[in-house]
């Protein structure tokens, strides 16, 4: 009998955030589920918190440690810009030494966010695609940045040069077909103070640079996501590589199976949920990377919530910076109608009969799961993409209201809204629409057909 045939590899690198490996866990799976054995290479700092918190693993999913300057220590990176520069400076020269001695690796799926990758798996002379786990509209915004800077609309450090009040992205012509009204303030990359902003857009000119040379980039979002399921992306930059939306790509994640986190899990909240009436219930999470929203804000929402009288479960952590705030004996108070936890499994929650709303910080996992499990939302953006993918909740698919600044009035009077009033309603009936197109009808079609599309260049490569 002749050897039996090595199955293609694929070799997958996620910027190491929860918001980030999940999409490329259920791409891998949509990879796995068409013949590919996908790999998953993840910093030590990240496989050390997965190994120990998820259970059970995609069993078709291989996960591989890359060695970073923390060695095997317990130390783990605090910020932006210290994971950036564990990635930049210690990765590569390990990961070339892993793809070396594997077989049959036909291409390796790179997080833009990741793009340190890129080079490493040129050297290889592998195939490379990139990946986009956010909306297409915050693509284009990133991939318009050269223009934006000729047009001195920003500086060579990203600062908005314009006055905010004038000047908007719908008035340059290169992006005018985006549905919404977006300005300066709303570029991704002014987070912190202005040194941080300059850093991060840096790090975006980086990933410019080095996505020229790519063939092709998924994108985690659905054909359709400006209200046109025909609509043709054209890329701005030269030599730019054909984007695929493939997603929502929770849609290919197999129910059987849970999704590894970085956090413990608090399942507590599953069996309190099934005591709640139907959509009764708030669900309250901003997410984890990003930090909290501030004492004052924490207060402000927790009298709002409990001034509601609904029932409510919020994912806050322990520690003293995301607490901070809360009312003195407010979780005595709520015992019985509201409850706290550290981490929730999102997408199971979503899914619970008994969530009527959802508040959410709007980072893009949480809007397609959100759209996935027809949620209406409450909108409070807190950084980076969330702002502009809170004007297309609000503005374009009218699945959510934006709650502008967080005062127990205002968080109060917003939930009565979106659970009572007729703007819940029209929220409801539009959020289900949005659902059957994006999970069932021909946006649908069209993300598989996309996916198909990269799967044939894959078996020919």
């Amino acid at each position: 009998m002749g050897a039996e045939a090595i199955k293609p590899r694929v070799v997958l690198v996620p910027f190491p955030a929860q918001g980030h490996l999940t999409p490329m866990l259920h791409l891998a799976h949509a990879i796995e589920s068409r013949g590919f054995i996908p790999t998953i290479a993840i910093p030590d700092f990240i496989h050390r918190r997965i190994t120990k918190h998820a259970n059970p693993f995609y069993s078709s999913v291989e996960f591989i440690s890359l060695p970073s300057k923390e060695g095997d220590g317990v130390n783990e990176p605090e910020d932006f810009a210290t994971v950036v520069s564990v990635m930049e400076n210690y990765m590569p020269d390990r990961f070339e030494k892993i793809l070396k001695c594997y077989q049959a690796v036909t291409c390796v799926v790179v997080d833009l966010l990741a793009s340190w990758a890129i080079p490493v798996a040129t050297r290889c002379s592998l195939p490379v695609a990139g990946f986009w786990p956010a909306m297409m509209a915050t693509y284009r915004i990133i991939s318009a940045i050269p223009t934006l800077m000729q047009k001195r609309i920003i500086s060579e450090s990203g600062i908005p040069l314009c006055d905010e009040d004038t000047e908007s992205f719908t008035e340059i012509k290169l992006l005018s077909q985006l549905p919404v009204k977006l300005t300066t303030k709303d570029l991704p990359w002014l987070v912190g103070d202005s040194a941080s902003c300059k850093s991060r857009f840096h790090f975006w000119l980086k990933i410019i640079d080095r996505v020229r040379t790519l063939k092709f980039i998924l994108n985690n979002s659905f054909p359709g996501e400006d209200g046109k399921i025909d609509e043709h992306f054209e890329n701005y930059t030269r030599n730019s590589p054909q984007v695929l939306q493939v997603g929502p790509l929770l849609k290919y994640n197999n129910s059987k199976c849970t999704n590894p986190t970085m956090w413990e899990i608090d399942s507590t909240c599953i069996k309190w949920l099934d005591s709640q009436p139907e959509k009764s219930v708030i669900y309250v999470s901003f997410g984890s990377w990003v930090g909290p929203i501030g004492s004052d804000r924490i207060k402000e929402l927790a009298l709002g919530l409990a001034n509601s009288e609904r029932p409510f479960l919020w994912v806050l952590k322990k520690e003293k910076a995301w607490q901070c705030g809360l009312p003195e004996g407010f979780i005595d108070q709520i015992k019985g109608r509201g409850k706290i936890v550290e981490w929730a499994p999102q997408e199971e929650v979503l899914k619970h009969k008994s969530i009527g709303l959802y508040i959410t910080h709007c980072g893009w996992n949480s809007t397609m799961e959100a759209i996935q499990q027809a949620k209406p939302l409450l909108c409070y953006p807190i950084s980076g993409d969330q702002f502009i993918n809170c004007c297309y909740i609000v503005k374009v698919w009218g699945i959510g209201i934006k709650l502008d600044y967080i005062e127990q009035n205002v968080v109060q009077d917003c939930i009565e809204k979106a659970m009572d009033g007729k703007e819940g309603k029209e929220m409801l009936k539009k959020v289900m629409q949005l659902r059957r197109n994006v999970i069932e009808g021909i946006g649908s079609e069209k993300a598989r057909s996309n996916l198909t599309t990269f799967v044939d260049y894959l078996r020919k490569a």
